[in-house]
């Protein structure tokens, strides 16, 4: 039997099955980009701009960015059970607060609060996935929890569009503090107490010690900056379409809107898959690959025919999506030690560059319009391949027997 084929058996008390794992990451991380398919009406709320509503909708990144450092030096101290329940019935707190906020400093300020719940969330799961599970349970368990995080991207967007068409944007908030605490509900029933283990906790150096070394990787810099890039470009695009779907000629509702984001429905085929493709083919060739093909449907987005749009918005999802799995398993080869520091370092870089993709495109959708966007995120995506063509072959290339 392939590995990949195995059942998840027990191993050290691990329990959890996939379907459990995928809830977990798609509960985990629901709230990130939800607020997304409702930009539009939540500009109107707070009588604000595009790219002020779009930069504070995606002001979580930031917080994730920072929890997912601080989770990659200092997590190794904490029992993973216990974080990920705290982290999630916590992230209730901020999400129900939205349901009340009124002016936009606010609510910036606590969707940072939110991304700081979600990394925690997020980093401590993947390591008690990591210390709990065999090798054949490990890429099963991984693969089912990013397809939770993807679906996350899909679904809810679809909840929080419809309940605001429907019920307004408080109603819309404590349903999602609602999720949140049934996922600590749902980790409270599957997971077993977890301390950490000790040969993953991180080697006696100091964390700067420990990221020197890291920045002195090639490799690894390279994987930081394509990480960085792929978020910008994913932000840029699926923040900024809503407000070009809102507006003639298009002229989508808001609860229509929701429903526009079924395109990633094939991306929760594809992404799992990117962990054989890269093992079989190269991080080099996946990275190519899935660039390449996001950048060809970056010409369908400028089209009034909304059939094309989602077309192009289904092909930059697969193939952000495809290289950010790729990335995600090539920075573990890539770190020579302490690969939880370097994972933390990858994702502070991944999320940053989310707030920055908020923020600089945000600016030129305003400032030059949707074209002008959409050529700022093919250029974020060249640059990604640029990156991945100095990745030494040594390491990003298979191994050949």
């Amino acid at each position: 039997m392939n590995v990949v084929d195995q059942p998840m058996s027990v191993k050290a008390g691990f329990s959890s099955t996939p379907i459990i794992i995928g809830f977990v990451g798609f509960l985990t991380l629901v709230d990130l980009f939800a607020v997304q398919a409702i930009l539009p009406t939540l500009a109107t709320r707070f009588q604000t701009s595009p790219a002020a509503i779009g930069l504070a909708a995606n002001a979580s990144t930031l917080g994730m960015a920072v929890a997912g450092l601080a989770m990659a030096f200092l997590g190794g101290r904490i029992n993973r059970r216990t974080g990920v329940l705290a982290s999630l019935a916590l992230l209730s707190v901020p999400t129900m607060l939205l349901s009340t906020v009124a002016d936009l400093a606010t609510f910036s300020a606590l969707r940072v609060v939110q991304g700081l719940f979600m990394a925690a969330a997020f980093s401590l799961t993947m390591a008690y996935l990591a210390e709990r599970c065999t090798a054949a349970q490990s890429a099963t368990a991984l693969a089912a929890y990013v397809t939770g995080a993807v679906a996350s991207n899909l679904i809810g967007r679809l909840i929080s569009a419809t309940l605001v068409g429907s019920l307004g944007v408080p109603a819309n908030f404590i349903f999602f503090a609602a999720l949140n605490l049934a996922g600590a509900a749902l980790v409270w029933f599957s997971f077993k107490s977890a301390s950490p283990a000790s040969n993953l906790a991180g080697d006696a150096r100091s964390p700067l010690a420990v990221m020197s070394g890291h920045l002195k990787n090639s490799c690894l810099l390279a994987s930081f900056a394509i990480g960085f890039l792929i978020l910008f470009a994913f932000i840029g695009a699926f923040t900024y379409v809503n407000f070009v779907l809102a507006r003639e000629p298009i002229a989508l509702s808001p609860m229509s809107l929701g429903f526009v984001y079924f395109v990633f429905l094939p991306s929760m085929v594809t992404t799992p898959l990117a962990g054989s493709i890269a093992a079989r083919y190269g991080a080099r060739m996946s990275f190519f690959a899935s660039l390449g093909f996001a950048i060809l449907g970056l010409p369908l987005l400028l089209s009034t025919s909304l059939a094309l749009v989602l077309a192009g918005l289904v092909i930059v999802g697969v193939g952000t999506f495809f290289a950010q799995a790729t990335a995600t398993g090539f920075v573990g080869r890539a770190a020579k030690s302490d690969r939880l520091a370097a994972s933390g370092m990858y994702l502070a870089s991944y999320y940053l560059g989310g707030l920055a993709g908020a923020a600089v495109l945000g600016a030129v959708f305003e400032k030059a319009g949707w074209p002008a966007t959409v050529a700022g995120v093919g250029i974020a995506l060249a640059a990604a391949g640029a990156f991945a063509a100095t990745l030494k072959r040594t390491t990003a290339e298979p191994k050949r027997s």
